[in-house]
């Protein structure tokens, strides 16, 4: 291969791979790591490569340099084969003019023609960072993609992980806990998001975020939770739309939208929440303290929101509503509208908090360069 003409690496360079899925959980976990990486060791070069969309968020957070390949779904018709092609030009022009000492990827399948370019360059060690287990007998995962990387790095959920299935593959495996973007320091507080978001301070703020769904059926899950929400006269709707969906149609005088990226940074504001059991928002909601009716989506596939979203409800954290209908959901309402209840809620969610993945990964890679 004309590119690979040398194996030198700068040891201080990492080139790191977030895919984006249906939001921005690859991103947010590599996001979340980078930052932590530059805070422990400022000389350290992180070049993204990236298929999310969402460049300028590396600008505000970190200051970091990417190149951006649109998805293959984003061309009018192009073939897997030529999409590939692609991919593997444009890495072995990264990796030939960086020369990185570690590449990360996180995404929840290989492309082949990423493996194919790292798989040219032994010199680079390769982590990928994958969430979930895998299930058994689900060909998903094919065991020469993975024994192309020495390194898999695995965080943890509120239900334990069964690695027995990682076991016949040859990468190490590292687990660390959840991985968080923000810490607490870096949260507004109520006083300023309330300025921010056009709220008052005495009113009850409720954040609202949930999957898919038109907002104005009234029939939709999401129509539901804000007619319940409409006839308390003091709560507030914040309702956090994602930067790369659409945007949301909805008119209310109690309710103020929100595109920001991320959404916890004004957790602390919120009294309680509505949303998903998705990992991010999940374990943003128990690491922040805030008080939430998850809607785990039990159609996910590999995903068990339900398991996630109980493991906190078991230990009267989070509440958990399984079938979703109108009574459901204002009864629901109806409890965490108790402030009693929601203090006591965040103090059980303290008893969920643990130190942040990101940090203990980023602790790990910078000890491995430095005793490299």
């Amino acid at each position: 291969n004309s590119f690979v003409k040398n194996n030198e690496v700068n040891k201080n360079t990492i080139v790191v791979f977030p895919t984006n899925g249906v939001g921005f959980g690859h991103f947010t976990r590599i996001l979340a790591i980078a930052k932590r990486i530059k805070k422990r060791d400022p000389n350290m070069e992180i070049i993204f490569f990236t298929t999310m969309p969402t460049l300028h968020i590396l600008k505000e957070q970190g200051k970091f340099v990417a190149y951006h390949i649109p998805g293959r779904k984003k061309f009018k018709n192009m073939d897997a084969k030529t999409w590939n092609t692609l991919t593997e030009e444009f890495m072995e022009n990264i990796f030939s003019i960086h020369k990185p000492n570690y590449f990360i990827y996180d995404g929840a399948f290989p492309y082949r023609g990423m493996l194919n370019s790292i798989s040219n360059h032994k010199e680079i060690t390769k982590f990928w960072l994958r969430r979930g287990t895998l299930k058994k007998g689900i060909s998903k995962a094919p065991t020469e993609g993975i024994n192309l990387f020495d390194y898999i790095i695995r965080p943890k959920d509120s239900v334990e992980l069964d690695l027995s299935s990682e076991e016949e593959y040859n990468p190490d495996l590292i687990t660390c806990n959840p991985i968080l973007l923000l810490e607490k320091g870096e949260m507004m507080n109520r006083e300023d998001a309330c300025v921010r978001l056009g709220v008052p301070k005495d009113a009850v703020i409720v954040y609202v975020q949930l999957g898919a769904g038109n907002i104005n059926d009234i029939d939709s899950e999401i129509g539901m939770t804000l007619e319940a929400l409409k006839r308390y006269e003091d709560i507030y709707v914040v309702l956090g739309e994602s930067m790369i969906g659409d945007r949301l149609k909805v008119t209310g005088e109690r309710i103020r939208i929100i595109r920001d990226y991320p959404n916890s940074r004004f957790f602390d504001a919120f009294d309680f929440a509505i949303m998903a059991a998705g990992y991010n928002s999940f374990h943003e909601a128990v690491q922040f303290s805030l008080p939430t009716i998850f809607y785990p989506n039990m159609n996910t596939g590999q995903d068990d929101q339900l398991a996630r979203a109980k493991a906190a409800e078991d230990v009267g954290a989070m509440l958990v509503l399984r079938k979703r209908n109108e009574k459901n959901i204002a009864d629901a309402i109806e409890i965490l509208y108790d402030v009693d209840l929601r203090n006591s809620m965040k103090e059980k969610c303290t008893i969920l908090h643990t130190e942040n993945g990101a940090d203990q990964v980023a602790k790990y890679l910078v000890e491995m360069i430095n005793e490299s």
